[in-house]
């Protein structure tokens, strides 16, 4: 279950989304967050999703099919200071189009990076996806490079930014290098498609 995973195709507007609809898991988050390293791993498939040490190169919607049931939606990063104001203008209205039209999304994935507070830009995501009430769960990645204190502190932070979630289930704490989370992601896919 959840381990066949095929990439389908890039979209870089809302005319460009697959004509076939299926349920939708958006990945979501600032530039260089982890999200490819999150799919590879995941899914155990070292280079389905590219990556890169350079943040800002996911651009457009990446779309993945699962075990034919499902997408994985790898949403542009945000936050990323090193392009022009008009390209970042550019995914910001992309996501905002996708997000308010899409109507497949069934659950978002917010990476976050542990090792830093939640910045204003994940409280704007964190309220956007509030307002249009899709069920969101927490990634805090990169868990492997904090120590055990630090770890403590990444659960408080989260806490404090997004008030009544609970660790283990509304806040997952994820290593790509270590496998560290994915039973609880797939708790969380399984509890939406079994």
């Amino acid at each position: 279950m959840f381990d066949d995973i095929k990439f389908i195709k890039s979209a870089s507007t809302v005319n460009g989304l697959p004509e076939r609809k299926l349920p939708e898991i958006i990945l979501c988050g600032r530039s260089n967050v982890g999200k490819s390293s999150f799919i590879n791993s995941f899914f155990r498939r070292k280079e389905i999703a590219k990556i890169s040490s350079s943040p800002g190169k996911t651009r457009l919607l990446n779309y993945y099919l699962v075990d034919d049931k499902f997408y994985i939606v790898d949403l542009p990063g945000f936050g990323y200071a090193k392009v022009s104001k008009k390209e970042r203008d550019e995914w910001q209205q992309l996501i905002n189009d996708y997000l308010q039209q899409s109507g497949n999304i069934v659950r978002a994935f917010h990476f976050i990076d542990s090792r830093h507070e939640p910045t204003k830009l994940d409280m704007l995501l964190h309220t956007f996806l509030e307002d249009l009430e899709i069920p969101c769960n927490y990634i805090l990645t990169k868990v492997d490079k904090l120590k055990q204190s630090e770890i403590v502190n990444a659960k408080r932070y989260i806490k404090n930014a997004f008030g009544n979630v609970k660790i283990g289930t509304d806040v997952i704490l994820y290593s790509s290098v270590k496998g560290t989370g994915r039973k609880e992601v797939l708790s969380v896919l399984n509890e939406i498609f079994m």
